[in-house]
C-alpha cells in the first residue's frame, strides 16, 4: 500500500475502536462456537449418538449468532464501514472460519491493526506530537 493510500484511511475515533473491539471478539466467540458445534457436537451426535453436546453447544451458538448480527448491525451504524460489510459480515456468519477472514479483512479496509489501533489519539487535535510508548 502507498503512503497516499494510507493517508485516505478513516481515523477511527475511542468510541469506534472499542465498538470494533467489541465486534472482533463477537465474532471470534461465534466463529469458535460454530466450529465446534460443527468438528465436536454434530459428530458426537451422529457417529457415537451423543445429543447433548449439540443441545447445549447448538444453544450457546445460536445466543451468539443473534448477538453477533445485531453488534454488527451496531457497529454498521456507528463506524463508517464500506457498503460490503454488512452483507459479508452476515454472509460469513453462515460459513465456517468466516467470521474471522471476515474481521480480518474488514480491519485491513479500515486501516485497524495493532500498530495503529490508538490513531485517533495519535491523529487528534490534542495530541502533543509526541510517540505514545506506553504500548
Amino acid at each position: 500500500m502507498s503512503y497516499a493510500q494510507s493517508s485516505t484511511l478513516p481515523v477511527l475515533t475511542k468510541s469506534q475502536n472499542s465498538i470494533l473491539k467489541n465486534l472482533t471478539i463477537l465474532g471470534y466467540l461465534e466463529g469458535t462456537s460454530f466450529l465446534l458445534l460443527l468438528g465436536i457436537a454434530m459428530p458426537l451426535k451422529y457417529m457415537l449418538g451423543i445429543p447433548e453436546a449439540v443441545k447445549y453447544i447448538g444453544m450457546a451458538h445460536g445466543v451468539l449468532f443473534i448477538a453477533y448480527i445485531l453488534m454488527l448491525l451496531f457497529a454498521a451504524s456507528k463506524i463508517k464501514m464500506p457498503l460490503w460489510a454488512l452483507p459479508a459480515g452476515v454472509l460469513g456468519s453462515f460459513l465456517p472460519f468466516g467470521p474471522f477472514v471476515f474481521d480480518h479483512v474488514l480491519k485491513k479496509r479500515l486501516g485497524w491493526s495493532r500498530g495503529n489501533r490508538n490513531s485517533a489519539r495519535h491523529n487528534s487535535p490534542h495530541a502533543s506530537g509526541k510517540a505514545d510508548t506506553s504500548g
